[in-house]
Order: structure tokens, then sequence, then C-alpha cells
């Protein structure tokens, strides 16, 4: 396996979190003069290589793992094309209790759901708990009613390198991202043609097969 060093910045930044563990990537850029903006692209690839660890709403941790010759340039030009997965999909008409079935059936965390063909909503693990411990009824109410609807979703296309969807799957705090295509309607809308997934396994199974130089 080929061994590349830790950029200067990624080091400085492990110094930081080891000094002053717990801390959150917000004090980490003001120690070192940088925006957040700049500093997510490092965090992500040391937390995805399991140098540091990032808890919601604590900040960064060093693991206390040595550094080891994971490529980080070489996952900056994976595209998310070649990582993306088949997504799990519903029409906004299905029933939440038929959706239920759908996550356990397919055993994910995440469903995305669909209008005329077309990405409308997302329904998590949560969102199904939260809604049946409500009372809802789940076998009259349609998915719809309780999921996340555009333009609140974060998406990821097929050209975004996979870095970048790591890094978003870690600031919104979520374990999927819809893979899509931006279409332009007659109307001169645009909607968004929902062509596969990106999930945390995804991102794991990627350092692992790096790790082991496949």
């Amino acid at each position: 396996m080929i061994g590349i060093q830790l950029s200067e910045r990624q080091e400085k930044i492990i110094d930081i979190v080891k000094s002053s563990q717990p801390i959150t990537s917000e004090k980490i850029a003001n120690r070192l003069k940088l925006t957040r903006a700049t500093l997510r692209p490092d965090l992500a690839i040391l937390t995805m290589s399991g140098i540091l660890d990032a808890r919601p709403k604590v900040g960064y941790f060093y693991t206390g793992k040595t550094t080891f010759g994971f490529i980080s340039e070489k996952i900056k030009e994976i595209k998310v094309a070649d990582r993306k997965s088949v997504p799990i999909i519903v029409d906004e008409q299905t029933s939440i209790y038929d959706g239920i079935v759908t996550m356990f059936l397919e055993d994910t965390s995440t469903i995305f759901v669909t209008s005329n063909g077309f990405l409308s909503g997302v329904v998590s693990r949560k969102d199904f708990l939260k809604n049946a411990i409500g009372g809802i009824n789940l076998n009259n109410a349609p998915i719809a009613v309780i999921m996340t609807r555009m333009p609140n979703i974060i998406m990821t296309t097929p050209e975004e390198s996979i870095l970048d969807a790591a890094i978003k799957l870690i600031d919104h705090e979520i374990d999927s991202l819809p893979v899509v295509q931006e279409v332009e309607l007659e109307n001169g809308s645009k909607a968004y043609e929902l062509v596969g997934r990106v999930t945390k396994t995804t991102i794991t199974r990627l350092f692992v097969e790096l790790g082991n130089n496949e």
C-alpha cells in the first residue's frame, strides 16, 4: 500500500484536538485563523480515517489511533457516480405502514419518496418511530404526511466527489444522500431524477478498500 503523509494543516488539527478535546470545528478554525468551510475536507478525511471522532453537539476527539497510509488524494478523485448504490423508493401515496415494511424488508435506514417519477421527499427511521408513537393511523396516512420535503433535502450528484458527499453526511448528521440528476420541465421549473444513493456505509466500505489497497 502506498503511504501518503498527512498534510501540515491536518497535523496541526490533530495537535489542537489532542490538547483541547472535545473541541468544535468553529474553535479549531479560530485557532488556525481559517474558515470552517476551509477545514471541512481535512476534518472529513481525519474523521473517516478514524484518527478523529466527531460527536454531534460535542465536538472532535482524538481517538489515539496512529496514522496510517490512507490515500487522501485518491478519495478526492473518486466521484459519487463510481460508488453510488440503488436507492429504496416509494411513491408519495404509499401508506406509512407499507413504508415501514419496506424499510425493514430492504434493511435500510432511509427511504426516498417520489412523485411523478421525481424526488419529492425523504423518510428516516426516526420519522417512522416519532409518528408511530404519536398515534397517527399508519395504515391510512400516506408517507407524504411525515416525509421531509423539497427543498429541505440534502442531495448529491453523480459528478460530485465522494469526499464532498461525505462532508455533507457529517455536517448534516444524516445517514444517506439521494443522488440526483437535475431535469428542466416544460413549464421551466426544475425537478430531480433519483439515480442512486450514498450512505455512511458507502464511505466506510470505500475506506476499507483503500486501506486494503484494493
